[in-house]
């Protein structure tokens, strides 16, 4: 008698820009590894109107995100759910993509509705930073919800994904098996996957490149060129390995930041993006932080200015802020009023 092996559910929560194209990968891979996985895709859709309808009958009928990614085709094994019970029941792996700020919310209610035995990676990018220590947001999920959390950085700037412009991006997972699960979720030809086992690096890469990515734009609104934007690109990858192996030890290693997370997405995020921009912005204007958020970002909070300023403080707690100049001159500049050409002079 031929016993079925059981295959995995997908279930993706968030359904933003980056949401989207992750929705379109996955639609593809789970139908190219059927063996492995149920066809159906389910992505979790906060309920919103976009031009007079519902945005989940406008994705599962028009097989596109109009509202996030406008003009990429989904697969047609998409299906968008307004109801985050429904669409993580039974899932036996969740993709989490979505705002960091809503991760506790939505861990405490999936609680006893997924699989025993799911597992999840985060697409998140940021870190829960707070004077009395950091938390990683694959360690909140794992422990809110007691499953194995592996997690997923690099340069993928979402539209050149979308348009499938080839790519490298990293999984770091503690579990081989779940390693080589999410290998076969995540690879394609043109986004290509490199799994390691560390998960803390990983992260760590995805929340820090964004206050060396604030430097930059600094410089750049002083107007100085290529060699100083690369002196402080180097130095800032310095910092993120010595953050990192400072208070994480020995489980971050110094080969990640080589890795699409670290200084692929480094040199990514410094070239282009928001946190550059705004930066050159706050320089050439004198305008707030604030003030350039709600113009440049349609109100959107900057994920440098603010993770510079939880590391700031995390590390002023520990009387090491001298340890980290890069980081501590990017936080003065913003919120102290030290002068921008500080970011050559005190680094």
């Amino acid at each position: 008698m031929l016993s079925t092996i059981a295959k995995e559910r997908v279930c993706l929560i968030g359904s933003g820009n980056w949401g989207s194209v992750v929705s379109k990968i996955i639609g593809q891979n789970v139908l190219k590894h059927s063996n492995q996985f149920e066809p159906e895709v389910r992505i979790w859709v906060f309920e919103e109107m976009f031009k007079g309808e519902k945005l989940t009958t406008l994705i599962n009928r028009e097989h596109e995100n109009p509202k996030y990614l406008p003009g990429i085709k989904l697969s047609n094994n998409i299906r968008a759910i307004p109801d985050l019970l429904e669409a993580c029941e039974g899932a036996t792996v969740l993709v989490f993509c979505l705002p960091h700020q809503f991760v506790k919310g939505v861990c405490d209610k999936m609680v006893g509705h997924i699989s025993p035995n799911a597992k999840a990676i985060s697409l998140i990018k940021g870190l829960d930073i707070k004077p009395d220590g950091v938390t990683l947001f694959s360690e909140e999920i794992s422990r809110r919800l007691g499953i194995n959390t592996s997690t997923l950085s690099g340069a993928n700037i979402a539209n050149e994904v979308a348009e499938e412009k080839f790519c490298e991006t990293t999984i770091g997972s503690r579990s081989s098996q779940d390693g080589e699960l999410f290998f076969n979720l995540f690879d394609t030809p043109y986004f290509r996957v490199n799994v390691i086992r560390d998960t803390a690096g990983v992260e760590l890469c995805g929340a820090l490149k964004n206050v060396v990515a604030v430097g930059t734009g600094l410089s750049d609104g002083l107007g100085y060129g290529s060699n100083t934007k690369a002196a402080i690109v180097r130095r800032g990858l310095l910092e993120m390995r010595k953050f990192g192996q400072t208070f994480f030890g020995d489980v971050v290693q110094s080969e990640t930041f080589f890795e699409s997370c670290g200084v692929a997405d480094l040199i990514t995020t410094c070239a282009g993006g928001r946190n550059r921009r705004v930066a050159e912005a706050f320089v050439k204007t004198g305008k707030p932080i604030d003030v350039l958020e709600n113009e440049l970002l349609n109100g959107q909070k900057l994920q440098g200015t603010l993770t510079g300023k939880e590391v700031h403080e995390f590390l002023a707690a520990r009387n090491m802020v001298n340890e980290f100049p890069l980081f501590t001159t990017v936080y003065r500049i913003i919120y102290e009023g030290l002068d921008a050409t500080a970011i050559v002079r005190d680094i």
